[in-house]
């Protein structure tokens, strides 16, 4: 796996990210998604979801935990895990039948269910600059 570190100003810059990684993966693809609250997890999703196609408006999971689209390409299983209290959860509403399915999933939060995440995970770390333009972020890729 590659480790790659990109810095976005613009919400048009993490747009064409989000959309061409969503052209490009594959049935199967996890993308665990690691940031604080407002850094664009999210936002980040909703580009994906353009880039496979989906047509539904994104938005978070929070409180049913993973929604699913099956408009776009391949379909998107969508997670929030933050209120979950362990990985034990995460299988108690099945995700591992998600992560084994033909569809792409973004986890929200990947980092608090982290034993779960596959070895082969697209990961994604999203944090503010040490100092800098509050819209500015910071993208550490692992893959």
């Amino acid at each position: 796996m590659n480790k790659i570190e990109k810095i976005f100003k613009t919400e048009s810059e993490v747009a064409d990210f989000g959309r061409e990684i969503g052209r490009t993966c594959s049935r199967g693809t996890v993308f665990a998604l690691i940031g604080d609250l407002g850094t664009g997890k999210t936002t980040l999703t909703k580009y994906i979801a353009e880039g496979l196609g989906v047509e539904e408006s994104i938005t978070s999971p929070t409180f049913n935990i993973v929604k699913s689209y099956y408009s776009g390409r391949i379909p998107l299983h969508h997670f929030d895990v933050y209120r979950l209290g362990s990985s034990d959860e995460f299988f108690d509403i099945g995700g591992e039948e998600y992560l084994d399915g033909d569809g792409v999933c973004v986890i929200e939060w990947a980092d608090l269910i982290s034993d779960v995440i596959p070895q082969d995970a697209k990961i994604i770390e999203i944090t503010w600059p040490p100092c800098g333009n509050v819209d500015e972020r910071i993208y550490k890729c692992l893959f």
